[in-house]
Parts: structure tokens; sequence; C-alpha cells
């Protein structure tokens, strides 16, 4: 009940009975938006490729591609709260989740409709020329 009243909720929730189903949290880009106005400190990590990174991004991201998570684990903290993006299909954002999560990271939310849905909204983003 915490989980849901933080604005997190589980993505993907089956029975429980196979070993390969991934139970991921996710938070909502309106959720997203107000942690920001309300001054929380968050830490944006782009799974994107670095081309669409550098174009556009959430405010103050860090990108750290997909396909090089698994050597980059030290570039993101334990600690705070940390939401992860894409613009990619489920599994590969619940893949990245799962590798996380399984190096100790319990500090991760899943933005859901990733970069797409916080443009759709028109909320600010950082672009490679102002």
């Amino acid at each position: 009940m915490l989980i849901l009243s933080l604005g997190l909720k589980p993505a993907i929730t089956k029975g429980g009975h196979d070993p390969d189903e991934l139970i991921s949290y996710t938070v909502t880009p309106e959720r997203v938006k107000l942690f920001l106005d309300v001054g929380e400190k968050l830490l944006f990590i782009d799974l994107r490729p670095v081309r669409e990174f550098e174009k556009r991004r959430l405010p103050g991201a860090r990108s750290i591609p997909a396909a090089e998570l698994g050597k980059r684990y030290a570039d993101i903290p334990k600690t705070g709260r940390v939401i992860l993006y894409c613009d990619c299909p489920p599994k590969e954002i619940d893949s990245a989740y799962l590798s996380l999560e399984n190096k100790g990271y319990r500090n991760l939310s899943v933005m859901e409709e990733g970069f797409s849905g916080w443009v759709k909204r028109k909320y600010p983003v950082e672009s490679r020329w102002p």
C-alpha cells in the first residue's frame, strides 16, 4: 500500500509462478514532474542511444545507453531517487531494471511512457543547443 501511495505501482504482475516474469516499479510522468516541482533531487538515467540523448533529454539526465549498462553500474548511485527512462520496448527497460536490482539497487523507478510520454505532456527538456 505504501508503494501505491508514493505513486509507484507494479508494471507487470502475474501469478508469481513463472520464474522468467519480472515485477518492476513504475512512476507516472505526472508524479516525476511533481517531484521536480517540489524540489526533490532526482537522478534521471537515460537509456536511449547517445545521439538521442544529445538532441533532447530530461533535465539533468545522465546518459547510460542500455547496451552499456552492464559496464557502468558504478555511474549509478545506490542512494537517492533514480528514475530510469527510454523509448524502448518494455522488455528492454524491464531488463535494465532487473539488472540493477540484482546488483543491489533499491532506489529505482521506471518512468511510464518513457521520454515520449514526457515530451507529449510538454514537460521541460534540455537540448544540445539552447
